[in-house]
């Protein structure tokens, strides 16, 4: 089995109901998407390959037990089903961040499953599988990255219709350089959303350097 890696570098969790922990990032290269705001796109090609022995050694330097499997879109390589399966054996608190776009059923159990559901101005959202929320269960997060008041209304009545804050945490934030997050809390707090605003830590702290 082989992975082809952009990164393993050790951060703060900067999103999610994990923000702030100590976190070991392991960002597969790859992803079939091509969002317009994404951040990562430096990991859509290249990268090493490593076996999952290798991933597990180089995640063991350091001191903590959260790993969060990241990408790219990590789930578009077929062998990061059984690297997440290593890694929650190894006894680690395992995270996945993945796109929305690709089946996530055959993802192991103990995996807590970050998953992004596409608004509008990413140009990708007829990519949405919608028959993962299905899959989805309290342990798991849904994401939606926000980029203008046409994407808060459509995340506010796609939440409103699939009753997803019923199924999981809900969390909204703001897309880097195209809308203040400061305008989506008080859309939020107008609107009494039953969501989770986050702002990204890890670039409050550094910016947007790369492996933080």
């Amino acid at each position: 089995m082989a992975l082809r890696l952009t990164e393993i570098f050790f951060s703060l969790q900067g999103e999610a109901t994990r923000v702030g922990l100590p976190t070991v990032f392991v960002r597969l290269a790859g992803c079939p998407l091509r969002c317009r705001w994404c951040d990562t796109a430096y990991s859509f090609s290249g990268g090493e390959l490593f076996d999952i022995a290798a991933v597990l050694a180089e995640v063991g330097r350091y001191p903590t037990r959260h790993v969060c499997v990241t990408g790219g879109e990590p789930l578009a390589q077929k062998d990061c089903l059984p690297l997440l399966t290593a890694l929650c054996d190894a006894g680690y608190d395992v995270s996945l961040e993945t796109s929305g776009a690709l089946d996530i059923t055959a993802v192991d159990a103990r995996v807590a499953r970050i998953m992004d559901l596409k608004a509008p101005d990413s140009g990708e959202c007829e990519r949405n599988r919608w028959a993962n929320l299905a899959a989805l269960n309290a342990r798991d997060e849904i994401k939606i990255v926000i980029a203008s008041r046409a994407d808060y209304d459509w995340a506010r009545q796609t939440i409103a219709e699939h009753c997803l804050a019923a199924i999981c945490p809900v969390l909204l934030s703001a897309a880097q350089g195209l809308l203040e997050p400061v305008a989506l809390a008080e859309w939020i707090l107008a609107d009494g959303l039953d969501v989770r605003f986050q702002l990204q830590l890890h670039k409050v702290l550094w910016g947007n350097i790369k492996g933080k």
